[in-house]
This record gives C-alpha cells, structure tokens and sequence, in this order.
C-alpha cells in the first residue's frame, strides 16, 4: 500500500476500530472524569428523537437480516422535557474502551465518565413551528465512529433552524445500540478496499433509505419500528424541499457520493474525509463526475509519523489526498476548499471540546495530537459558523458572511480557494 493511500485511509476511516481490539474493558468501579457538552450557538432551542428504521433490503454486512439503522433527529424546539443523555449504557462502554486505546486518549478504562453526561438537547421536545418548516440535513459519521462523536455539532446545526437527522452505520459504526438492548460493534474491515466499496454503497442506500422515512414522518407517518410516539409537531415540520448532508471522514465521502445519486440532497460538506475506496480507480461516482450543485470541503492539517511533516489536507496538494483535486477539476458548481489551520482530523469531532476538559488526564503531547494545537473555542465557532453559513447561504437563500470576501471572521482558517 502506498504512504499516499494510508495517508488517505487515516483521513477517511480513522482508527477507532483498531483502538477497540487494542482496548481492555471498562471498569465499571472506576469513578470517570465528567465532561460537559458546549452551549449552542443558534436561537433556538434543541430537541432530539431517536428513530429505529427497518429496511426491506438485506443487510450486506449479514445478508440473512434486514437493514436495520438508528438515527438521531434533532430539531429546532421549546424548551420543555429534560435534556438528553448524551450516549446510551451500551455505546458508552464500547467507547470507553475505544477512547481508552493508545491512539485515542490512551487514558485507563473508566477514567472518564461517558454515561452520565448530557447534551444540549431534549428528549422528544416539542417541535417549534412559529417560524414555518425546517430544511433537513443529514449527517454521517466516519468509518470506525459513532454519531454520538459528532452530537456537538449536529445539536448546533439544529438550533440554527435545521432538522438534522444523524445516522450510525451499522456494522461499520464502533457501536449501535437498538431499543432491545441489542449492541452491534463495529466488524467490517476498513482497510480492506473490498470492505470499503460496499460500505460506501451501502452508506449511499442508507442515507436515500433515511430521507424517505423523514418524508414518511413528515406526512404524518410513524417510520420507528417500535411506533413509539413522535415528538409534538414534529411531523409536518420538515420541508423536504430544502435537503442538504454533510459528514467526517468516511462520512464526508458519503455526503458527496449520496448527492451524485440523489437529486433530492441539494447541498452538501466533505468534512476532511478522502472521496476513495482504493488506489487507482477506486475513487468515487463523485469525484469522476463532480457535481451540478453545491459543495464544500474542509480540511485539516496532516503530520506524518514518520516525518513529522505538516500538510495540508486541501486539492491543491495531492501527497495526502488526490481524490480532492480530482473532485475539484470535475465539479460542475459552486465549490469552497476551507481550511482550518493547527487543526487535526479529530478536531471536527467531540474530541475538540472533550480533550481540553481531560487535558490534565492526558500524556504531555496528548491533546495536540489529538485535537491539533488550535484554540477549542475558536475551532468550534467557526465549524459553528461556517456549517451553518453554508447551508443558510444554499438551503435557505441567505447571502452574506462567513463565505462573502468581507473581513476575516474566524482567525484560524482560510479558504484555499
């Protein structure tokens, strides 16, 4: 395998499926550190629901069973019920120990308390409807990852006046818990190129599975497989004629790759993920044929082991990634190459505000290479602001900044182009 594509594989996977079999089990005597989750930075309030969905089609991971998915919806909403456990008792411990690994946080198990903390939002809040109907984003999170990782941002996307349905992978997801109690962990080989062909297939089939259950939702149907009850008002609240997607890693290749064969998806954002399955050929529909519609990368930089060199994760520079410059020379639409300097890879997950918060926990050096040596706070307002800009500017028709050519809003990132 060429450093190129392990770089590329780093980028688009992560390790987090590594760290779980380096991982010994959590302890559940230990007395974890306790984290908070950031303040949101919309107007509006957040609710959230979990849906369990069950497709007719095979699951191609277990051929013998039907795709089954969880998503979280996430929603604009009044402020009443109590906020939302961040992570369900089963995804924390397969987390714990992940977290726990040697490239992760490299912390004992259970130093850090993962079960008891809280998002910003609230459980099956009532859906706020004074301002009309709210345009849907989906997210997906990288390969080997949890959504529950990402639940900062996509809690922030909402209360900007979205309704953001986040999906985990199963299978490919570190963990995903069903109402049951059923805890599937993530077994599919990301490294094998075979592996990661089917699992971006089968990310594109579920993400177009998940938007014709939100249009069930929307017309007043129950998709959850259990029919528990839908938040008040949340039904009718969707206007599914305004969709973007955006995801991390693996994720954000599955934004671009479910746009190319989804007309419905109008917008989307490559989060510092490769647009590769393999070498060679093994590029996505996306970057051979570009697109006729908008779409955003972000990246981060890169530091070689070996080298201890920096990069930069952007089209101009194919050491890291090729698959960003043959996107760019082929798409067809408005596109922006942001670059978020001093981050890291994790930076535009959870990790960005947790690390800080256990950086007394962590080995010298720990957050750094983790989160890179960005400002948390500043990294966090403007993925904030830019994620939500991007989407105000081609969902919701609102010009102006962060990406107009005014003054320079966010002093840790540039567009490359």
């Amino acid at each position: 395998m060429s450093t190129t594509h392990k770089r590329a594989l780093a980028l688009a996977a992560g390790i987090a499926v590594a760290a779980t079999l380096l991982a010994p089990p959590a302890s559940a005597e230990t007395a974890g550190a306790k984290l908070t989750t950031p303040p949101l930075s919309g107007r509006y309030p957040v609710g959230t629901t979990d849906l369990h969905l069950v497709d007719t089609r095979p699951d191609p991971w277990r051929p013998a069973d039907r795709r089954e998915l969880m998503v979280t919806v996430t929603y604009p909403a009044h402020r009443n019920g109590d906020r939302a456990t961040w992570m369900t008792p089963g995804v924390a411990k397969v987390v714990d120990e992940v977290a726990a690994g040697p490239y992760l946080l490299d912390l004992p198990p259970g130093s850090v308390d993962w079960g008891s903390a809280k998002r910003q939002a609230r459980d099956n809040a009532t859906a706020e409807r004074s301002h009309g109907d709210w345009p849907v984003v989906l997210f997906s999170h990288g390969f080997g990852s949890a959504k529950e990782l990402n639940a900062g941002l996509t809690d922030d996307l909402a209360s900007r006046g979205y309704v953001v349905a986040s999906i985990s992978h199963t299978h490919e997801a570190a963990a995903v818990e069903f109402p049951d109690g059923r805890l599937v962990t993530g077994t599919v080989d990301q490294v094998d190129p075979a592996a990661r062909k089917t699992a971006i297939d089968t990310r594109v089939a579920d993400s177009r599975f998940v938007l014709d259950q939100l249009t069930r939702l929307d017309r007043g149907d129950n998709p959850d497989a259990e029919r528990d009850p839908l938040p008040r008002g949340l039904a009718g609240s969707l206007d599914l004629s305004k969709v973007g997607m955006f995801g991390h890693s693996y994720g954000g290749y599955t934004a671009g790759e479910t746009m190319h064969h989804d007309r419905r998806i109008d917008a989307g954002v490559n989060v510092d993920g490769s647009m590769a399955w393999g070498e060679g050929d093994g590029v996505g529909e996306v970057v051979k044929h570009g697109l006729d519609r908008p779409f955003l990368l972000v990246g981060a930089d890169f530091v070689d082991p070996a080298t201890g060199e920096r990069l930069e994760h952007s089209h101009v520079d194919p050491r890291i990634d090729p698959s960003w410059g043959q996107f760019w020379a082929n798409q067809r639409a408005w596109k922006r190459d942001l670059h978020f300097d001093r981050a890291t890879h994790y930076s535009f997950t959870d990790l960005q505000f947790i690390a800080p918060q256990l950086e007394n926990l962590l080995k010298p050096g720990k957050k750094e290479e983790l989160v890179g040596e960005v400002d948390a706070n500043r990294s966090l307002a403007a993925q904030h602001d830019y994620f939500a800009g991007f989407f105000d500017l081609h969902l919701k028709r609102r010009h102006g900044h962060p990406f107009d050519h005014g003054p320079k809003r966010h002093p840790d990132t540039r567009f490359i182009a």
